[in-house]
């Protein structure tokens, strides 16, 4: 089968070559992959991969979306069917994994950085993994949703979620997780401000739904923010890109606010502003993914119509460093998807 394939760092290592197919373990389904979406980390892991343990070569990709091709037959998933593929192998017996706490579990295998991923014609998961769509789906829609998606699920109602009555700041919309934040948030019912340099950007998002768009490079943040909710500033930020934007997060929550963070695209260690902190009684989180019982809650959103994600671009797989290209940039709206098809 076809499949992109790391072989070492940068952007000359990653390779479109042929390679066997994936040989379907017990308990575990193959999947015949129609696409996949194209993330941040597949970014990161391409041209650094510092602290994910794996070993090289390696097929990307940790989204997929296709049809079943083959499952035992006590696992609920039948050929032909189509599904969605929850990324997380994870072991079912540790602590976390014990209290439905996937996303934290010790020996956890995650496709496309620790197993092969989704870049792929076939891919082979744990059946547990695989989650069953109705045949009405679009699963180019199917394979953007469930690393941006459910990333945006966790930040948002995975602790202390929004409540309909509160309004987040989501920074820097544009991004996938950014703007599936942005679409949760309004279905939710909240008020939405969002960040932008790009004004085609903050257009976008307020045809989306936004309440409040803020150019940061034109304009102070935190004031408009201060401005916008009348002195007393957002129940909740979410702030994938750390360094840059973190000291407007803080700045523009109200006292006792939440600050929901998944990356550090812009530097891993910003200023922490301890005193604000401890004497506004800010909150501050880290999130990364979902567990299973949210992938669920997801799918069965995505199943009934209600969400369908942001595709900015598609690409064929031979135009997979094209791709990478787009998402380097920053040019991106929403999510980019591989597809196997030409």
């Amino acid at each position: 089968m076809k499949a992109a394939v790391l072989e070492t760092r940068g952007r000359e290592g990653l390779v479109l070559r042929d390679v066997p197919m994936p040989v379907r373990r017990p308990g575990e389904a193959l999947v015949r992959v129609h696409a996949a979406g194209l993330n941040r980390v597949d970014l990161y892991m391409r041209d650094s991969g510092v602290g994910i343990t794996h070993s090289l070569p390696q097929v990307m990709g940790v989204e997929a979306a296709g049809v079943v091709v083959e499952a035992e037959p006590d696992s609920g998933l039948v050929a032909g069917q189509k599904a969605v593929v929850f990324s997380n192998a994870f072991c079912g017996q540790c602590r976390y994994c014990l209290a439905g706490d996937q996303p934290l579990c010790l020996r956890a295998h995650i496709m496309g950085e620790h197993r092969d991923g989704g870049f792929a014609e076939y891919v082979s998961m744990p059946a547990r993994c695989v989650l069953p769509l109705p045949d009405s789906v679009d699963l180019a829609e199917a394979g953007a949703l469930l690393a941006a998606y459910l990333t945006a699920w966790r930040m948002l109602f995975g602790k202390r979620a929004l409540r309909p009555d509160e309004t987040v700041l989501v920074a820097g919309v544009g991004g996938g997780v950014a703007v599936a934040c942005l679409q949760l948030a309004r279905y939710t019912g909240a008020r939405v401000l969002v960040t932008s340099s790009s004004d085609q950007k903050l257009e976008r998002a307020v045809a989306l739904g936004a309440d409040g768009a803020i150019n940061y490079k034109r304009e102070k943040v935190a004031k408009r923010v201060l401005e916008m909710t009348d002195g007393e500033g957002v129940d909740m930020v979410i702030d994938s890109s750390g360094a840059a934007s973190w000291d407007d997060s803080l700045r523009s929550l109200r006292r006792g606010g939440r600050l929901v963070t998944c990356g550090a695209t812009t530097g891993s260690n910003p200023p922490a502003d301890l005193q604000r902190v401890f004497i506004r009684q800010l909150e501050i989180y880290g999130s990364t993914g979902g567990n299973l019982e949210e992938c669920r809650q997801l799918v069965k959103l995505f199943g009934s119509g209600a969400l369908r994600p942001v595709i900015d671009q598609r690409f064929a797989l031979d135009e997979v460093h094209a791709a990478f290209d787009r998402l380097g940039r920053g040019e991106q709206f929403g999510k980019l998807v591989i597809t196997m098809e030409p």
